[in-house]
């Protein structure tokens, strides 16, 4: 169907303008960032058609790292090209990655403060009911019929209960996913697009790979005594794998960092996920979290823990951010083409089913740390079990874990006001 109102071409200043208020703006996850963009971007000055945004917006979706920030440097490039991308997702990432860097620094700083303590008691109960809302809305938009949802409860038995390499349950939920009966897709003028030249995206890819890696490779020769060449390979590969936007991405991160890697501990972790949560940009920010903590607590660090920290925090963000600008300069030219391709559709939507059943991991796991103390790791043959102590049970945390649900399902609040009605209970709980 024809678009009825002709795009806008804005200039360069006046997009950027609205990309650093997106940046400023952009708090509440990436439901509440897609929403200000599509305010932005489509209702109030239709740079780009709703066609091409629900487009872009399934696209980034299915790539691996953070959607909405993807969705950012889309429409800059989609304007401006390249430097219009790179502006806008720079703009998205910035003002969120300067403030985590400062609550990190402040988080390390405080120590076992009891007032900061009771703050996160409230924050930690907070985040249990956003992730389990996020759910809610993914699963929603993404499973409609059984084959779906098999692929879905399949994924949460996989890498929950057999601890299954994730990149193997999501290669699995493609290949079902392309088997499924085809449907008829379609495009915005009714015609099928022609798919883009495909040397200059091999010239596009090639030249993304070595900005990013050289980098993350010379790390080993300068910094091979330190954390920092094994943060890089860690977040680098974690920005491949992790299809499904940010939740996804916090799903494989959150055990991985804690149990194999153990750079900080789960109650920290869910810490830094109550950061990303409260502060603008997209929630993936948390793995600057990590990267700091880590470096912090380096002892082969060359400097002082604080500066350490810092550097750990600007490598874990090139690792992870890095990559998303060559995913969308690649991949852009080609979105209205794949959204015309039934079964390559079909292989992304089981993909899709895949990420709800590993958000539900993510959503149990983080419970489990934040109700019990004491949670312990169980197997029996090829099946993991994790068996929390029933008398390690925190009433503080399941009081305000039930007063979030109630705000936040029940009043309609949104994520932020949870946030701070949260901490504030965990205060008063905490200090009395």
């Amino acid at each position: 169907m024809a678009e009825s109102r002709m795009e806008i071409s804005p200039s360069l200043s006046a997009a950027v303008r609205v990309w650093l208020k997106i940046g400023l703006l952009s708090f509440g996850g990436p439901a509440a960032q897609i929403a200000l963009m599509h305010r932005e971007f489509v209702r109030d000055r239709n740079w780009i058609s709703e066609h091409q945004f629900l487009n872009a917006l399934g696209f980034c979706m299915l790539l691996p790292g953070p959607e909405a920030m993807q969705l950012a440097t889309y429409a800059g490039w989609r304007k401006f090209g390249i430097l219009g991308g790179l502006i806008a997702g720079l703009l998205f990432v910035l003002p969120g990655a300067i403030v985590i860097m400062m609550l990190a620094a402040f988080y390390m700083l405080a120590g076992d403060n009891q007032m900061v303590t009771a703050l996160f008691i409230g924050i930690k109960a907070a985040v249990i009911v956003i992730v389990a809302q996020a759910l809610g809305r993914i699963a929603h938009k993404t499973i409609h019929g059984a084959t779906l949802w098999a692929i879905a409860v399949l994924s949460f038995v996989g890498i929950f209960f057999l601890s299954l390499p994730f990149p193997l349950i999501l290669m699995l939920a493609a290949i079902i996913g392309f088997m499924m009966p085809n449907r008829p897709t379609d495009s915005a003028e009714g015609e099928t697009p022609k798919r883009p030249a495909i040397g200059t995206t091999i010239v596009t890819i090639f030249t993304g790979l070595c900005i990013w890696l050289v980098p993350i490779g010379l790390l080993g020769y300068v910094a091979a005594d330190t954390v920092l060449p094994e943060l890089a390979q860690f977040f680098a590969k974690l920005a491949v794998v992790t299809f499904g936007g940010a939740y996804a991405v916090l799903a494989y991160m959150g055990q991985e960092v804690v149990t194999h890697h153990q750079w900080l501990s789960a109650p920290e972790m869910i810490d830094g996920l109550g950061l990303a949560e409260t502060t603008p940009g997209p929630l993936i920010l948390v793995t600057e979290f990590v990267g700091f903590i880590a470096g912090y607590r380096d002892a082969a660090a060359p400097v002082g823990p604080i500066w350490m920290g810092v550097i750990a925090a600007i490598v874990t963000l090139w690792a992870t951010f890095a990559p998303c600008f060559l995913w969308i300069f690649a991949g852009a030219p080609y979105i209205e083409w794949l959204s015309a391709q039934p079964r390559l559709k079909g292989a992304l939507t089981g993909i899709s089913a895949a990420v709800v059943g590993v958000i539900a991991n993510l959503s149990i796991w983080f419970a489990l740390h934040v109700f019990f103390k004491d949670v312990a790791v169980t197997t029996y043959g090829p099946v993991t079990l994790w068996v929390p102590d029933i008398a390690s049970l925190d009433w503080r945390v399941l009081q305000v874990t039930f007063l979030a649900a109630i705000l936040l399902f029940g009043a309609k609040w949104d994520s932020r006001k949870v946030i701070a009605a949260s901490a504030l209970a965990g205060l008063i709980f905490g200090l009395f």
